[in-house]
């Protein structure tokens, strides 16, 4: 209940948060506000810290930086992997009467009351990043996900004929079996390596989904793995956070940088794992550009348009068709980090290169 209440009262902070009671393990909300607490405007609601950096940093600043160019009243809340904080923040927002509600779900089922809640206020819904099956939301805008995984299989196998291993091992370490987006990643990148595994080009190893992308479950399922299977010769992890998670039980195993492993989200310890030869390869997706054509959706809702998409996602869950925003991954590998992520001023050299990072940097051009 704590946290309820904790999630509620930071509406109207600026870059709030609410500290948790000694002993508490829940996590507290965070919150980004304009005037007007979203009022009028847009309400956002974010998932979590832990699974990525970029629900901490990288959305919410786009987002805001999006709304404010518009002129338009927004919230930005975080439940912090909460799905019962999750929906009351949504619910206060509704109450508070925002006139757009924007949503990465935890899972579909909370998603699910949320847009319910919303209908019943007549409160527009985007689904952002995350689709919520069955939910019927008025948009989708993400990256094109399955896309995705195919860049991720495509990246470890060249990699993995860059050293030449014959019928390599395959293991694979899934997000969150709650998340579409997981399914998604696991559709391309199985697309892709089932050929090889069918034909005994490779060989399949391990597989296992990671409850709410969380690292530290991550390491300790393949700490199992590498024990079951102390041969694998390459890991499928689903984003770079899960990727570290691997990369930390190889060093202790001494296998980094031996062991190909792939990432998602560009994040600088992904980054400079790339850089130090310990993971293969990430997917950069840019966060202002999946903001911009979200809070463009967004804003023509607030102004009374609605506006039309070509395209469009067929919910898996309900058969039925949302018009969606599906944006191009790029796939980034040491030789192109300052071409892609550092060109975009996602991340800067600043932020890579530093103590004993700043001689991969030069190795790979990534500073003069």
């Amino acid at each position: 209940m704590r946290k309820i209440l904790c999630a509620l009262l930071v509406a109207g902070l600026t870059m709030a948060a609410c500290d948790e009671a000694p002993g508490s393990t829940g996590a507290a909300s965070s919150s980004v506000t304009s005037s007007g607490n979203g009022r009028n405007g847009v309400g956002v609601v974010l998932p979590d810290s832990a699974s990525s950096p970029r629900w901490k940093i990288d959305h919410p600043r786009a987002l805001a930086a999006a709304f404010q160019a518009a002129g338009v009243p927004y919230e930005i809340q975080n439940a912090e992997g909460d799905k019962a904080v999750f929906q009351a923040i949504a619910a206060r927002m509704i109450d508070s009467g925002v006139k757009v509600l924007m949503i990465a779900n935890l899972d579909s089922v909370s998603a699910k009351a949320v847009i319910a809640n919303a209908k019943a206020h007549r409160v527009p819904v985007i689904d952002y990043d995350r689709l919520t099956l069955n939910g019927g939301a008025d948009y989708y805008v993400s990256y094109d996900n399955v896309a995705i995984g195919v860049q991720q299989a495509n990246g470890l196998i060249s990699c993995l004929r860059a050293r030449r291993t014959d019928q390599p091992v395959v293991a694979e370490l899934h997000g969150s079996p709650t998340d579409n987006n997981t399914t998604l990643f696991k559709d391309g990148y199985d697309s892709v390596l089932r050929g090889r595994y069918d034909s005994g080009e490779f060989v399949k190893g391990p597989d296992q989904f990671v409850p709410a992308w969380d690292p530290d479950e991550g390491k300790a399922i393949f700490t199992q793995m590498l024990r079951q299977w102390p041969k694998i010769s390459g890991v499928v992890a689903a984003n770079d956070n899960l990727a570290n998670a691997v990369i930390q039980v190889l060093r202790a195993a001494g296998l980094n940088g031996k062991v190909p492993v792939t990432g998602q989200d560009a994040t600088v310890q992904g980054l400079r794992n790339i850089l130090t030869g310990d993971q293969c390869m990430t997917v950069y997706k840019s966060a202002k550009a999946e903001a911009d054509a979200a809070a463009e959706l967004a804003i023509g809702l607030v102004r009374g348009e609605k506006k039309p998409l070509t395209g469009k996602v067929k919910d898996p869950g309900s058969g039925a068709y949302v018009p969606a925003v599906l944006l191009s991954p790029t796939l980034v590998t040491a030789r192109t980090i300052r071409s892609t992520v550092l060109r975009d001023r996602a991340v800067t050299a600043a932020e890579i290169c530093t103590g004993a990072y700043l001689v991969a940097c030069r190795e790979h051009g990534v500073v003069d």
